[in-house]
């Protein structure tokens, strides 16, 4: 008895981390859309984001396309007391940028400066929530672990920020992607993690 070929792995170019075309359009947008429904308890809004990056690590290490147990799995497993606690950073640093957001329209001295150190703020702070979910799961940093790992690589802080101005840009422009924009930052950050971790155990 004879055995159909197994259809032949994409092949991917040199230094790239997922595998090209419209598979991987596909599977951000998957990502997005589920992390996005996993998000909306607000609390579990870590545990959704660590879940994406982990599945999105799935897919770079065998090359199978993203499927929505794979997530859920993946989400189940970071559903923990831990990551419920993470949650409840999120809306209490939401509400301190806008408390300050209204004292900065009021008529204070310094209003001026207020505004873009609250933007940069902001930026700074998804910035290191993303690197503090993208990690893979036996290494989970810490905020402060991730806060030192975003001073210690410039280059993907730089990156992942450049993706977080864009996302804004885009939910400003266009508020129907809003459900689809998680898929592309979970992918910048495990592509800036996993780009990262390569560089270090070539060091």
């Amino acid at each position: 008895m004879t055995h159909a070929p197994a259809p032949p792995r994409e092949r991917r170019e040199p230094g790239e981390v997922f595998g090209s075309g419209f598979a991987l359009f596909a599977d951000m947008l998957l990502v997005g859309l589920l992390t996005s429904l996993a998000a909306l308890p607000v609390l579990t809004l870590p545990a959704a984001f660590r879940a994406a990056t982990a599945t999105l690590r799935g897919t770079a290490r065998t090359g199978v396309q993203i499927s929505a147990r794979a997530y859920v799995g993946q989400l189940r497993a970071h559903l923990t007391a831990r990551g419920l606690a993470a949650g409840l950073l999120p809306p209490l640093l939401l509400a301190v940028l806008l408390v300050d957001a209204a004292l900065v329209r009021g008529a204070l001295p310094g209003a001026g400066l207020m505004g873009p150190a609250l933007a940069l703020l902001a930026l700074g702070a998804a910035v290191v929530g993303l690197r503090s979910t993208a990690r893979s799961a036996p290494h989970r940093l810490s905020p402060r672990a991730a806060l030192l790992r975003s001073a210690a690589d410039p280059r993907g802080t730089l990156l992942l920020a450049g993706a977080v101005v864009l996302a804004a840009l885009l939910a400003w422009s266009m508020p129907l992607l809003v459900p689809l924009l998680p898929g592309p930052l979970a992918f910048a950050a495990t592509v800036v993690e996993l780009r990262a971790e390569r560089d270090s155990e070539q060091t």
